[in-house]
């Protein structure tokens, strides 16, 4: 029954994330205006707005314009139910994973915004620092997880400052902006959610995979050293490998 639940939660909140995704970078709210066709415009009907469903339905098409739906829409809501229903089977019904679902959400949000727009919004890592901080002074926190609030509040110092130094000396020496405040507020909210302890490990992946994935544009030079790249996307990455292996990384570095 509960991961029948996983299933429908994941699949409204993936609907949710969609939205988030199209009509934050535009300024639009959320919360308003129905959801509708970004082709044609037309409100789309309930029907045709079931997650994971219609779109399989509809064969990826509007039912209004027929014109081609962007297949990120069925993706963002398979990541979703999959995010909560592996979370629901590793913690079950708790407040750790009330927490996790949280910030797959955010992630799932934030990964595909900056991977199409190059930004990081405010309106995303400000509520993820918050609640990564207060959260921390939950008695009944998974303290194998999430750190105390001490180590919250550096972290999310530390996170903040790796980044912010990192575009500082790039333009100081390069006189061009390396980074963006973005990724250090992202990494700060991480800092905020799992202690400075996370920090080193991230970085690293992050900009391992980053490295690993860009390296085959720079070869056949479709890409050069200085053009744009999103980092917020391997930021996450490298957040979900430490949550995955969180336990193997502190008996290392503890």
């Amino acid at each position: 029954m509960f991961f029948l639940l996983s299933i429908i939660l994941g699949g409204i909140w993936g609907s949710f994330a969609n939205v988030c995704i199209h009509r934050i970078p535009l300024n639009q709210s959320v919360a308003v205006k129905r959801s509708y066709c970004p082709n044609c415009g037309k409100t789309i009907k309930w029907f045709d707005n079931i997650p994971l469903i219609s779109f399989i339905l509809l064969r990826g098409k509007c039912r209004d314009c027929n014109k081609k739906i962007s297949s990120q829409y069925f993706l963002v809501e398979l990541l979703s139910v999959l995010s909560f229903l592996l979370i629901y089977y590793l913690f079950g019904i708790s407040i750790t994973s009330l927490l996790f679902a949280i910030l797959s959400i955010f992630f799932i949000i934030i990964f595909f915004i900056d991977l199409k727009h190059f930004i990081i919004p405010n309106t995303l890592t400000f509520p993820l620092m918050a609640i990564g901080f207060i959260k921390s002074f939950d008695p009944n926190l998974n303290t194998n997880i999430f750190p105390n609030y001490l180590n919250s509040l550096l972290g999310g110092i530390i996170g903040y400052l790796i980044i912010w130094t990192i575009i500082y000396l790039y333009k100081k020496f390069r006189n061009i902006e390396g980074m963006g405040l973005g990724d250090a507020k992202l990494l700060s909210a991480i800092g905020f959610w799992f202690g400075w302890i996370s920090l080193p490990f991230i970085i690293f992946i992050s900009s391992l995979v980053a490295l690993l994935v860009v390296a085959p544009s720079l070869v056949n030079k479709s890409k050069k050293m200085s053009s744009e790249i999103p980092f917020g996307p391997y930021i996450v990455i490298g957040c979900i490998l430490f949550i995955s292996f969180s336990n193997q990384i502190k008996y290392f570095i503890i």
